[in-house]
């Protein structure tokens, strides 16, 4: 049973596993469940559901399910508050404090057709719900979603929105990058995509293990089994990026570590351009070793010249765009992308590759 916060129940449906379910054009409107796995998300919870509850979508076929991860700010109180306005906003606990059981434990208390995965930290436009339900359709995909637009607070996190959405900054992603007139594409993975309700019953849940990258690591998993993901460019969502580089720095950090074990279970790399910041990492090592043993300093320039080369033409043509303040602190941030990741990378390497194969070995 799920409760709404004002004394009413309801019991959750399920669709038959493989079933396709009558989407926009082809019936009545589905049942679209948002679920939003938070913790500690006070400061943009409100305008996130917010958001969701002003879809030009039927408000009797949508509803928000939060599963907060017991936040020590006021995120709880907030939603709380929001629930007596809202009669379609569901609040669940998730003990485990973390986004893939946040999500596992919203999706089972859901009672959609059509599943959208939200975070705490973003925004839709009205009619996200509405576009991604049709093109469901339309490319008979078992996930659609759109692309982000990365937006900071102040000026370091405008700076960091910026080289979140470059290519120099993220590489191939193109559901960060991809332009509203881009022509939509089957792609490897999507931010928070509209799944048709089977595909969690066909593949199962979030893998639970996986505090970073577990979107990516279930994408995988869909593209593996035969399912598509569709990412339509020209619908969009907004993403609040972080606004310090510290907090950049663990949130890049976590996504390299994790990586490699979303590649240790899934047996494939999801995408070449998640390998291109270690090997960066490891040449600078080389050619500073290089250095220390020649004392020729050209070893490391031979890396480090041209990266830096690179980001200065990066930046250059970014705070063109976008507003000369932000060029000199602009490299800052790419580095701060490119060598979180790294050092998260290798670090998981050395964890999951190195550690727990010799405990392994032991046992």
């Amino acid at each position: 049973m799920l409760t709404n916060g004002c004394g009413g129940e309801r019991v959750s449906t399920m669709t038959t596993a493989g079933e396709r379910v009558a989407l926009p054009g082809a019936g009545r409107l589905p049942m679209v469940s948002v679920v939003m796995p938070v913790r500690n998300e006070s400061r943009f919870i409100v305008q996130s559901i917010t958001s969701v509850m002003e879809q030009d979508y039927s408000p009797h076929r949508l509803e928000v399910v939060v599963a907060d991860g017991r936040s020590t700010d006021d995120t709880r109180d907030r939603v709380q508050q929001m629930q007596t306005r809202y009669d379609n906003l569901y609040l669940v606990d998730n003990p485990q404090q973390v986004m893939p059981s946040g999500a596992n434990i919203a999706i089972q208390k859901a009672s959609g057709d059509l599943i959208l995965l939200l975070g705490g930290h973003s925004a839709v436009p009205p009619d996200y719900v509405r576009r991604c339900a049709q093109r469901l359709v339309e490319l008979d995909a078992d996930c659609v979603g759109g692309a982000l637009e990365t937006v900071g607070e102040g000026y370091v996190g405008g700076a960091v929105a910026l080289a979140m959405s470059s290519r120099f900054g993220v590489g191939t992603a193109s559901f960060r990058t991809a332009g509203r007139e881009a022509e939509p594409r089957e792609t490897d993975t999507v931010a928070f995509g509209l799944y048709r309700r089977e595909v969690f019953e066909r593949i199962g849940g979030f893998d639970e293990e996986l505090v970073r990258n577990q979107d990516d690591e279930f994408n995988v998993r869909l593209t593996q089994s035969g399912g598509k993901i569709w990412l339509d460019p020209s619908i969009r969502s907004l993403y609040y990026s972080r606004a310090a580089l510290d907090s950049l720095w663990k949130q890049y950090f976590q996504y390299g570590y994790y990586k490699i074990r979303l590649i240790q279970k899934r047996g494939a790399v999801p995408s070449w351009r998640h390998v291109v910041p270690a090997s960066f990492l490891l040449a600078l090592i080389a050619g500073l070793v290089a250095t220390l043993i020649t004392g020729n300093p050209l070893w490391s320039g031979l890396v480090l010249g041209p990266y830096l080369a690179a980001s200065a033409g990066a930046s250059a043509r970014i705070a063109l765009q976008s507003g000369a303040s932000y060029l000199p602190l602009l490299p800052l941030v790419f580095l701060t992308l490119h060598l979180g990741y790294g050092c998260g990378f290798l670090a998981g390497i050395f964890r999951f590759g190195v550690i727990e194969r010799g405990l392994e070995e032991e046992e």
